[in-house]
């Protein structure tokens, strides 16, 4: 497509005549953003090496020379627990010839983080302490080769990353409005509930979250969410992309048995929290991919990662308080028999958006003010992306050239 033709192919709403005082009408991103590598490569730079990005909870690396890890836009991370308790983020990455120097989710390095390919050896502290036939490496000086730190934060027990320096405050002061309303969950003294798991998606990154991002199709998408919690299911945006939306169980019990007993045995068993938390189900977003879900007796977060346009990977991980006892133990076992439900249905409809993506009948749609969340992750994307302003693609080979044009008209 000539750069020519592109300007000249403006999507027919931007130009539509309004009355006076009409407000306009928000619209998503165009459908090019999912389907584009060359967009795909400026996201991997600004929207997730630049923003904060989970990795796990500090529940999951309670010992000296425990270690959680993150792979992530081509970027691999590991935050590691040192034998002095301080906890620091570290490039999974050896100086030598880029191997791993942790494996798997988790683990412990004992006293010293080891490389398995030649073992160059690193303190926990990503010190280089060791190398094998040292005297082989001309003038080799170790304090050259550290493994470099990545900026970290912590908040509630959960740890985030920033990879590249970023604009913006950190996680902890985004959600301190949240901080008193969460305090009863106590959610820093929580331990792993569900080892973290990964799940390939063929679909575009964005599908996943622009799903998670509104409650509008909770009605109709979930009915199952509906008879749980009726009509209390609402959304709200704040700054510094944080979203927060909620619903409360209702009295009427859901006829579905799994339902139905979840209603009636979540508030007994969670009498560690005052009402109505009891029965209420919290979710937190943070841009651009982090999605908390806090019930009344667990918590959870998944988050996606772009591999390619279509191509992506879901991650996530649950915690809780120990609580051994059997209602508490049915409960959990219920949410999430519940969840994993929702789960198929978001599915489908997450294949079925991404896949409308390459119609040629569409090319982006109206938003309603139920989906203020959609609103708001579409809007950052394209404060950051100002190419994604644009209804339909640059020429070939140009998307990252126009961007920072539009950046700089900005």
């Amino acid at each position: 497509m000539s750069s020519q033709s592109t300007r000249e192919h403006i999507h027919p709403s931007l130009h539509r005549p309004r009355s006076a005082g009409e407000r306009p009408v928000p619209e998503t991103l165009p459908s090019w953003v999912y389907t584009d590598p060359e967009f795909l490569t400026l996201e991997k730079e600004h929207v997730f090496r630049r923003q904060w990005l989970l990795v796990g909870h500090l529940g999951e690396i309670p010992r000296g020379g425990d270690y959680m890890t993150l792979d992530a836009v081509d970027e691999r991370i590991f935050v590691i627990r040192g034998e002095d308790g301080r906890v620091r983020a570290l490039h999974n990455v050896c100086r030598h010839r880029a191997s791993r120097v942790v494996t798997g989710e988790r683990g412990n390095c004992a006293h010293a983080i080891t490389c398995p390919y030649h073992g160059w050896t690193y303190g926990l502290d990503g010190r280089l302490r060791g190398v094998p036939a040292e005297r082989s490496f001309r003038d080799l000086d170790k304090s050259k080769y550290p493994l470099p730190e990545v900026e970290m934060d912590v908040w509630h027990g959960f740890v985030f990353v920033r990879i590249s320096p970023g604009p913006g405050p950190a996680v902890r002061e985004l959600l301190a409005p949240f901080d008193g309303e969460l305090e009863p969950y106590r959610l820093a003294a929580m331990t792993p509930h569900r080892r973290t798991w990964t799940e390939p998606m063929d679909v575009n990154w964005k599908c996943v979250h622009d799903n998670d991002n509104e409650g509008y199709h909770v009605p109709v998408g979930h009915p199952g969410l509906r008879r749980l919690f009726g009509d209390s299911y609402g959304d709200e945006s704040f700054p510094g992309g944080v979203s927060r939306s909620q619903a409360v169980l209702q009295e009427r019990v859901s006829p579905v048995w799994s339902e139905g007993l979840y209603q009636r045995l979540a508030p007994g068993a969670c009498t560690h929290l005052p009402e109505p938390g009891r029965r209420k189900w919290l979710y937190f977003g943070l841009f651009p991919n982090t999605s908390l879900g806090i019930y009344p007796d667990m918590v959870e977060f998944f988050q996606c990662f772009p591999i390619a346009p279509g191509r992506s990977i879901l991650r996530g991980a649950a915690y809780a308080h120990p609580d051994p006892s059997r209602t508490m133990r049915v409960v959990r076992y219920l949410n999430g028999r519940i969840n994993r439900t929702v789960w198929r249905e978001d599915l489908d409809f997450c294949h079925w958006a991404h896949a409308g993506m390459k119609s040629s009948s569409y090319q982006g749609g109206p938003l309603s003010d139920k989906e203020v969340g959609v609103r708001q992750f579409h809007d950052r994307i394209r404060a950051l992306l100002p190419v994604a302003r644009r209804p339909q693609p640059p020429a070939a080979g140009s998307v990252a050239e126009e961007n920072r044009r539009l950046s700089a008209l900005a």
